[in-house]
C-alpha cells in the first residue's frame, strides 16, 4: 500500500477512533461522521465489509427487474451489478447522508435508470412495487431497523426478495463476545442486535442464510460475526436453499 493510501486510512480510523457524535438526528450525524471519509470511503470499507458481492450475486437480478438499496452509501453496488445495472427497469438508491450521495450521484452518471434519492429509509417508498430490495451494512445503523424492515417488506411485489448482509450478534455467541462487539460497534453508531436475523427470519420465507465471521482491517487475529440473508415475500414454503 503507497504512503497516500496508508495516511488516508489513518484519518478514517481516527475518525473511527473518535466514533459518531451523540447530538444531533440521524442525518447530521450521519453527515459529520462520512463527509470526512468520503475520499476514501469505499477502499476501505472494501476490506471491512465482506460479503457484499455475493449478495448481490445471490439476488439473481436479472433483466427487467426494479430494483431499491435502502442506505445505499456511494452507490458501490453499481459497480458489484456491472453491466446487469443498465439492463434493470429501474435502480433507486435511497440514503440519508449528502456526502455518499455526491459520490454514488457521480457513479450513477449516465445510467437512465439509476435515480439518488435523498429519504428515510424508514418512509421512503417506490412509485410502483419492485422486485428486489437490499441492504448491504446499513440495517444496523438505522435506529428504527423494524421500521425499515415492514417498509423494504411492503414495497416488494409478491415472489419479490429482501437480502441483507451486515454484522451481528449471533444466537450462539457467548454473552462476553457479543458484548464486546456491541461495544465496539456501537462507538461508530453501528447497532448491533440478536434480533436482527430472526426478525427477517419471521417476516419472510428463507431462500438462503450463511453466518460467517470476517477479519478487520489493521486488526490482526479479530473476526466479526456477520450474516448474509435472503428472505422471499409471499411463499408458502421455507428453506430452499439453507446454509449455517
Amino acid at each position: 500500500m503507497f504512503p497516500a493510501e496508508l495516511a488516508a486510512d489513518a484519518r478514517i480510523l481516527w475518525r473511527l477512533a473518535r466514533g459518531q457524535a451523540r447530538h444531533g438526528d440521524q442525518a447530521t450525524r450521519l453527515q459529520a461522521f462520512y463527509a470526512p471519509q468520503a475520499e476514501r470511503y469505499d477502499a476501505f470499507r472494501e476490506r471491512l465489509l465482506h460479503g457484499r458481492a455475493e449478495l448481490v450475486e445471490r439476488l439473481q437480478i436479472d433483466e427487467g427487474m426494479r430494483v431499491v438499496e435502502l442506505g445505499c452509501g456511494t452507490g458501490s453496488s453499481l459497480e458489484r451489478l456491472g453491466p446487469r445495472a443498465r439492463r434493470c427497469a429501474s435502480i433507486q438508491l435511497v440514503d440519508l447522508c449528502p456526502a455518499l450521495l455526491a459520490v454514488a450521484r457521480q457513479r450513477a452518471t449516465g445510467n437512465a435508470n439509476v435515480e439518488v434519492i435523498e429519504a428515510d429509509a424508514t418512509r421512503w417508498q417506490p412509485a410502483d412495487a419492485v422486485d428486489r430490495v437490499f441492504l448491504s451494512y446499513s440495517l444496523s445503523m438505522i435506529p428504527d431497523w423494524r421500521g425499515v424492515l415492514d417498509n423494504a417488506v411492503a414495497m416488494l411485489k409478491p415472489g419479490g426478495r429482501l437480502g441483507v448482509v451486515d454484522f451481528h450478534l449471533p444466537a450462539a455467541g457467548s454473552a462476553l463476545c457479543n458484548g464486546f462487539w456491541r461495544r465496539w460497534f456501537a462507538h461508530d453508531g453501528v447497532h448491533l442486535s440478536v434480533a436482527h436475523l430472526p426478525t427477517l427470519r419471521e417476516m419472510l420465507a428463507d431462500a438462503y442464510l450463511e453466518e460467517r465471521t470476517a477479519p478487520l482491517p489493521y486488526l490482526p487475529g479479530l473476526q466479526a460475526p456477520y450474516y448474509l440473508y435472503i428472505g422471499q415475500r409471499n411463499v408458502e414454503s421455507h428453506g430452499v436453499s439453507v446454509t449455517r
